[in-house]
């Protein structure tokens, strides 16, 4: 077992698991909890762009602890190794971040192909399903653990043609949720040993967005550096004051 020793940031002695870490979300939340001082564990399915977003968390920041681990978070034991074998390296898992995403949709809600649902029925629920899972016992011994879901506005105002996005959205919501609840209650009168909470964007830009499209304005999304920075900043509260609530990072629908 390893101690975690990455300076004296906000997160310093921090070990945060980023599930989804290689598309540009992933990648501005490793950078920015590396440099917050945290340990960071990071996983996805895609072993060649894990492996990009990790060496260059760890280049942007020397010193920093930043290891990848390729994960099929399809697979509940696989989740469940994933958070033992952190916890078992590192003494400690203060954080879950759920970043896996995938958006499907059609021109109208006639159209909706119910194999968009099956799809995304799998990366935003059963994903969420098997890190909540994998993952609650080991944040609630943390004494500081959050386990953290970016999801998107749609879920509470769905429109016809993102049926079965919003609707996968929703449902992972309820789930983080539920876990939320769990905390609470394991807290009996006291407060909760760990927080579940939910940000929520109407969509992500990045650099490279604005690079393909420089007359596009964006209106209403979430730079993803901001979230990485709302992502770190949910460590600052007490758990009773985040658990179970939505932090809505575009103007609430």
């Amino acid at each position: 077992m390893s101690t975690p020793t990455n300076g004296n940031g906000p997160l310093a002695g921090a070990v945060v698991a980023v599930a989804g870490a290689a598309g540009p979300a992933g990648r501005a939340t490793l950078l920015r909890l590396a440099e917050a001082g945290a340990t960071v564990v990071a996983a996805d399915a895609d072993a060649a762009r894990l492996a990009e977003a990790v060496d260059a968390a760890r280049y942007a920041h020397g010193g920093a602890t930043v290891t990848g681990d390729t994960v099929d978070l399809l697979d509940l034991d696989a989740a469940r190794a994933w958070a033992d074998r952190t916890e078992k390296e590192f003494g400690r898992v203060d954080g879950l971040v759920h970043l896996v995403g995938g958006w499907r949709g059609s021109a109208t809600f006639a159209e909706t192909d119910l194999d968009d649902w099956a799809l995304l029925e799998k990366l935003l629920i059963r994903t969420v399903q098997h890190t909540s899972l994998a993952f609650e016992a080991p944040l609630a011994r943390s004494g500081r653990g959050r386990y953290l879901l970016i999801s998107a506005a749609g879920a509470s105002k769905p429109t016809a043609g993102n049926a079965a996005y919003a609707a996968s959205k929703a449902a992972a919501e309820a789930w983080t949720l539920a876990l939320a609840d769990s905390f609470r209650k394991a807290g009996g009168d006291g407060a909760p040993p760990a927080a579940a909470a939910i940000l929520i964007v109407k969509a992500l830009v990045h650099d490279a967005m604005r690079a393909e499209r420089p007359n596009a304005k964006f209106a209403g999304f979430t730079d993803v550096k901001d979230l990485a920075q709302a992502i770190v900043g949910v460590w600052d509260k007490p758990a009773q004051e985040v658990n179970g609530t939505r932090l809505w990072l575009t103007p609430q629908q």
